[in-house]
């Protein structure tokens, strides 16, 4: 059951600086609920002052800290470097021998492109959750592509319409093509990317159904997390499937693993959006709160606290 306790305390950011040495201006330090993002400008000049990408930052760690409840690593360092062009261009996580995250951004990097990132909230979520063998990269691929927009959306930083709007975009990706032998078996970047996404929708989709929508695939990546996976330490997948079904009370991740990891299980994505609630027409996304999911869809995008 999810608390109705509201800690506050969780979205309190602080900006300080410098975070190492005195001399070291372009060294600094996020504070948020206790955890600490050490911040590393490699050499290279942005056009943006730094003020607004430490703003960016602490509203990207915001969105994932309220997604998990906490940040999801007492102690993390990202390093922003420089590069021609313009845009958030690139990301990559780590975990060895700590977390770290990189992103590569564009000198003439915007206000309005950091604003409209999805690249660092993404690579922020892979902090979240426990290194797994290769063959289980779309796993690792799949939440963070799916819970991105989720928290940001609950976070209040991207409307329902958009998160919706770019499952029903992106989830054909996920489906099995021809030669297809399930999603441990199919490193492809659609099956790795929308396969691992596609799996998260209808795991959360189920959890909620199962439970009354009294828990979903939040609780479980939470729990995970809580328990001490995180991008820091190895695990196998089933160990961590386990410990998400156990917070739920209902086995949806290891049963739906057990038929997706090595058959090319896809959806029935129009009538899954049919019985969500979700139309698209071009560029206008509606729903119809009276669908048969309707409830499911509502409690997926609706911000837990606790």
């Amino acid at each position: 059951m999810k608390s109705s306790i509201v800690l506050l305390s969780l979205l309190l950011l602080e900006v300080s600086a410098p975070a190492q040495a005195a001399d070291s201006p372009d060294a600094y330090t996020v504070e948020i609920a206790g955890s600490s993002l050490d911040i590393v400008f490699a050499s290279g000049e942005l056009e943006l002052q730094r003020s607004k990408v430490l703003d960016w930052i602490s509203s990207s760690a915001q969105a994932v800290a309220g997604y998990y409840g906490r940040f999801p690593v007492r102690r993390a360092q990202i390093t922003f470097i420089p590069v021609a062009g313009s845009g958030v261009q690139s990301g990559k996580s780590f975990g060895y021998p700590s977390a770290r995250v990189r992103i590569w951004i564009g000198t003439s990097a915007t206000e309005t492109d950091l604003r409209n990132d999805w690249k660092l909230v993404h690579e922020l979520v892979h902090l979240a959750f426990p290194s797994v063998s290769e063959s289980h990269h779309w796993i690792e691929e799949g939440i963070a592509t799916y819970v991105e927009p989720i928290a940001r959306a609950e976070a209040g930083q991207l409307s329902v319409e958009k998160v919706w709007g770019d499952l029903v975009h992106g989830l054909p990706h996920g489906l099995p093509q021809p030669g297809d032998r399930g999603l441990d078996y199919t490193p492809t970047w659609g099956r790795t990317y929308w396969g691992g996404a596609l799996f998260c929708l209808l795991a959360d989709i189920e959890i909620h159904k199962r439970t009354q929508n009294r828990f979903g695939l939040q609780d479980a990546l939470r729990a995970i997390n809580a328990a001490g996976g995180s991008i820091e330490v190895s695990w196998s997948l089933r160990r961590a499937l386990k410990v998400g079904d156990d917070a739920t009370g209902v086995p949806v991740l290891t049963e739906l693993y057990e038929r997706m990891r090595a058959a090319p299980v896809g959806a029935d994505l129009p009538e899954l959006w049919r019985n969500l609630g979700v139309a698209v027409d071009g560029g206008s996304v509606t729903f119809d709160d009276h669908a048969p999911l309707a409830k499911e869809r509502l409690a997926i995008t609706a911000a837990h606290s606790g």
